[in-house]
């Protein structure tokens, strides 16, 4: 069980006005039609895209491995339903830049025809790697926006002897509710997945027989001994729901937290939960905790039972411009106009398209972009919804600084981007930023202090990446100098002992003569 501690401080943070009435008290709406087309892209997880497998032509069915990965950091894609393969070409992805990316066109076939899986009776009695290989096989990843790969997270959770693992159900972005209401219909579900993950970061027997005398208990135990699912008190009907789904199993406990952005930022809520603070520059495993989103834990449920893959998921579409709120299951590949005209959204009154989150989302440039495994909301917001952008001199009120759940100066950070003084920036903590928007958020001068920081992180990024290349270049220079030298070098001798021997050859010449 989990041993309580004196709860710390929450360290920024602000109370963003939640929008999520509209939403929150509606059932996960399942009668979406399928969509003639899907466009999936190659690309919805952290790391290298899959390669894809098929012909274009192709015939498959629902759940079928369209795109394996690639390398260890990578996921699989799979049909979300079945049809025929109409291309496999560059397609606007669903970011603030709409640059192409390499996509599957799926044309439906309306028979929505699974592939032959297979279900087990017992998933407890499965090796621990095996639970891990399933999951990677599935293609899930983590469904609160980071999309980092979870087969990996639990490997790492039983190479790290991780003996806590965090479900984050906290939600604390506004106008998002598909977890909430994910957590109300389908706990059971949810529950059953933190228990398969925590069978599958046990160590196997011997794992741990290489660590010194007296580290064979605690995070060096032999599996991971707890789960804590982490619910916003703002969602009581979410928490009353999955406290009674979990009470059958003593290894998963249920709390509430407060409701307070950004709870959901996982070192905030690791420290929240566990009193452990991640060190900066590693990660949360290495301190023995990890933590997985409740959508997550829902996929792997049905990843391991059913031998099902990740192919849809609950998108909250939400925002002034929306007649018809809800939250709603679609496949991934479904274009958010789609999604747009199933929920009534008036396009006149649409200012600006976000997907997730209006604090940490981003801004598309249109609807003509498909939905995918980060996109957990979808919103049409309207002029009056927009914060004034009109940017004010500072006056020097510190709300920023107070806000910021990472500890950092955001207005010094600032006035050293707009001088181009990066790198003193990042002594400051740019990289630490998490581009939550509080600042932004509190700011009474509008100041865009957020953009900044995108702006800065990505120069940064730029640079370094122009740095490595110049010195790969320069190592390549140096190289191809070093070997011409030697080749150079080797021909001078090659020379010298030509001319010597052909000396030689002229003296023994001379003295043969000499002789005669």
């Amino acid at each position: 069980m989990l041993s309580f501690f004196k709860t710390p401080r929450i360290r920024g943070g602000v109370h963003a006005d939640e929008h999520k009435t509209a939403t929150a008290a509606l059932p996960i709406a399942s009668d979406f039609p399928l969509p003639k087309k899907l466009y999936i892209p190659l690309q919805q997880h952290v790391g290298k895209p899959a390669e894809p497998l098929i012909m274009v032509g192709e015939k498959v069915l629902k759940g079928q491995l369209l795109a394996y990965s690639q390398g260890l950091i990578s996921a699989p894609v799979h049909a979300p339903s079945s049809g025929i393969i109409l291309d496999v070409n560059d397609y606007p992805a669903p970011h603030p830049s709409a640059l192409p990316i390499r996509t599957i066109v799926l044309e439906t076939d309306g028979k929505d025809e699974w592939v032959e899986t297979h279900i087990i009776d017992d998933p407890f009695k499965l090796n621990p790697e095996e639970i891990s290989f399933r999951v990677g096989a599935a293609g899930i990843v983590g469904l609160g926006g980071a999309t980092f790969p979870t087969a990996v997270k639990l490997n790492m959770g039983r190479e790290n002897r991780v003996d806590t693992l965090i479900i984050n159900g906290s939600e604390c972005e506004p106008y998002l509710c598909c977890d909430d209401r994910l957590m109300q219909e389908r706990a059971e579900q949810i529950i059953d997945g933190v228990r398969l993950m925590l069978h599958g970061m046990t160590n196997s027997p011997g794992a741990n027989l290489h660590l010194p005398e007296g580290c064979r208990t605690g995070r060096y135990g032999m599996k991971t001994e707890h789960a804590v699912v982490a619910i916003e008190d703002n969602k009581p009907l979410a928490f009353l729901a999955m406290l009674v789904a979990a009470e059958p199993y003593p290894t998963v406990n249920v709390i509430q937290i407060p409701t307070r952005y950004p709870m959901g930022w996982d070192r905030q809520l690791i420290r929240y939960v566990t009193g452990k603070e991640v060190p900066v520059g590693c990660r949360s495993s290495e301190i023995g905790v990890t933590i997985h989103n409740v959508g997550t834990a829902q996929a792997v449920h049905k990843a391991i039972r059913y031998g099902q893959p990740l192919l849809n998921r609950v998108v909250t579409v939400a925002g002034g411009a929306v007649k018809r709120p809800m939250n709603v299951e679609v496949p991934f590949g479904t274009l958010i106009s789609e999604l747009f005209d199933f929920c009534e959204v008036d396009k006149e009154q649409t200012a600006r398209i976000v997907m997730g989150g209006p604090m940490m989302g981003d801004s598309l440039p249109h609807v003509a972009l498909p939905t995918v495994k980060a996109t957990s909301g979808i919103l049409a917001l309207t002029q009056s919804e927009l914060k004034n952008t009109d940017e004010q001199p500072c006056i020097r009120c510190a709300g920023c600084v107070s806000v910021c759940p990472a500890g950092l100066r955001p207005l010094d950070m600032a006035n050293n981007i707009r001088i181009n003084q990066l790198d003193a920036a990042v002594d400051l903590g740019l990289k630490d930023c998490i581009s939550c928007g509080c600042c932004s958020y509190i700011c009474p001068s509008n100041i865009p202090l957020v953009q900044y920081f995108k702006y800065a992180s990505g120069e940064v990024m730029a640079r370094q990446q122009a740095q490595h290349k110049s010195e790969q270049t320069k190592r390549l220079i140096d190289a191809r100098n070093d070997r011409m030298e030697r080749i150079a070098r080797q021909q001078r001798e090659d020379e010298l002992a030509r001319i010597a021997a052909k000396a030689e050859r002229e003296r023994l010449k001379a003295e043969q003569e000499a002789l005669v």
